[in-house]
């Protein structure tokens, strides 16, 4: 059952991704999230924002990037599609976590998949479904996302020392 839903469609310029941040932040902000699912979820979507703005509409700002959000039964769901032709996710490789410097290609979706709770990629791969569970989170969830929260946090420092 849908309970909430909301649409933003955002030209392909860097400057766009505001918008998206100012919906993370109402979104978590209705639903009484802690700043460590505010933190997964602004990265995941960051990404995968980033993801179809390169990748997908190859910077072109006469092109779009739709975002949909829709709060469900379960928790939250998020949408990013772009108008770039797609792209087969299963050719990416699948990265193991060794704690080691995160700089490879699939970066993105390997956070992406790392910080949420579902990935789905949908048709031709020009758009992916985020999915955050937000109900009957018990305390093993919650250390486990803040963890996963903590060590991007600190591979990132690292990054820019």
């Amino acid at each position: 059952m849908k309970q909430d839903q909301k649409t933003l469609k955002l030209h392909s310029v860097p400057s766009s991704l505001n918008q998206l941040e100012i919906l993370i932040g109402e979104v978590c902000d209705k639903y009484n999230l802690n700043h460590n699912y505010l933190g997964c979820i602004t990265v995941a979507l960051t990404e995968a924002f980033q993801n179809a703005l390169e990748h997908g509409n190859q910077n072109d700002p006469e092109k779009f990037i739709t975002i949909n959000f829709e709060k469900t039964a379960s928790g939250l769901l998020f949408s990013v599609k772009d108008e770039g032709k797609g792209f087969n996710h299963q050719d990416i490789p699948d990265v193991k976590d060794d704690g080691k410097e995160k700089t490879f290609p699939g970066r993105g979706i390997f956070l992406i998949k790392r910080l949420s709770d579902d990935v789905n990629y949908i048709g031709n791969g020009s758009e992916v479904a985020i999915g955050f569970k937000t109900s009957s989170i018990n305390i093993e969830t919650a250390v486990d996302r803040m963890s996963k929260f903590r060590e991007y946090t600190e591979t990132s420092q690292n990054l820019n020392d």
